[in-house]
């Protein structure tokens, strides 16, 4: 079972994205159309094969629009569904439902890619044992949503935000003067349960890092001889995260290399929407 983020922390998103398409004036075109009581009901199918998440995402649309509205949710979030599959059925007032038809589309259709991309990458690494893990490489104002699709897809989150986890980047370690400094100023400011990351960019900075043993040890865009070696010269104590450019072709040989977790930007930054239609019964 995946836990869904409380509706209080997804309405303001929901809100604002019907505030934005909604406008000044509201849904001008319906007003113009379709009479004040008329009600409306509709099925959210399926076009194509995917992943589900963000169900939370239609709920909360059509209620903000019309609170008396009916809703039927028949698939949930982390589902894999089939072309042509029910999702969900919703009985409103006609003219609410059509001004939150295109947000709860564009979220659940956005959510459901994230989701059914990550299930693609966490297939081609079964019996790995590597986790595929997200970053920060979200839609602005969207990442509480984009993580959670990321879970429904089987994948792992890496850090929320910057003050989830000490992750000291190749600028950081420019500024401090290396990988020893940062290291060392890190360890001195972070709390007693704040993990500390640190990226490298070769096995010479590898080397440095494990010397101060912290948590994770990012190796940035190191070859798969390169990967080897640092598994081989780990001694255990700090978990090992493959990153850079990681694709569907490559990610099954970066697994065997015997990394713990490959982080992956496309899972968010690149997702296609999966197909979703809202139709009137």
């Amino acid at each position: 079972m995946i836990a869904q983020p409380p509706d209080i922390l997804i309405e303001p998103i929901v809100r604002a994205a019907l505030a934005e398409d909604l406008g000044r004036a509201g849904d001008i075109t319906a007003a113009a159309c379709i009479p004040a009581d008329a009600r409306m009901k509709a099925e959210m199918s399926a076009r194509k094969e995917g992943r589900i998440a963000g169900m939370a995402c239609l709920r909360l649309a059509v209620r903000v629009m019309d609170p008396h509205a009916r809703i039927e949710i028949l698939a949930k979030d982390g589902q894999d569904v089939e072309p042509g599959q029910v999702l969900a059925r919703v009985e409103a007032n006609a003219r609410a439902l059509l001004a939150a038809e295109r947000t709860a589309l564009n979220l659940v259709q956005r959510m459901s890619g994230i989701a059914t991309l990550t299930r693609s990458f966490v297939r081609a690494v079964e019996g790995t044992n590597v986790a595929i893990v997200d970053t920060r490489k979200t839609t602005p104002g969207l990442r509480l949503l984009e993580k959670h699709a990321v879970r429904c897809g089987g994948g792992v989150n890496h850090r929320f935000g910057l003050d989830d986890a000490v992750l000291i980047k190749d600028n950081h370690v420019a500024v401090c003067g290396g990988v020893g400094p940062a290291l060392e100023r890190a360890r001195a400011e972070a709390g007693w349960l704040t993990p500390i990351e640190i990226e490298v960019d070769g096995i010479e900075q590898f080397l440095q890092a494990q010397a101060y043993e912290p948590e994770v040890i990012m190796l940035d865009n190191f070859s798969l001889d390169e990967l080897r070696e640092a598994v081989a010269l780990n001694k255990y104590v700090s978990k090992l995260e493959a990153s850079g450019g990681v694709t569907l072709e490559t990610v099954r040989a970066i697994a065997e290399t015997g990394v713990d977790a490959i982080s992956v930007g496309a899972l968010t930054h690149s997702a296609p929407a999966l197909d979703i239609g809202l139709d009137a019964l």
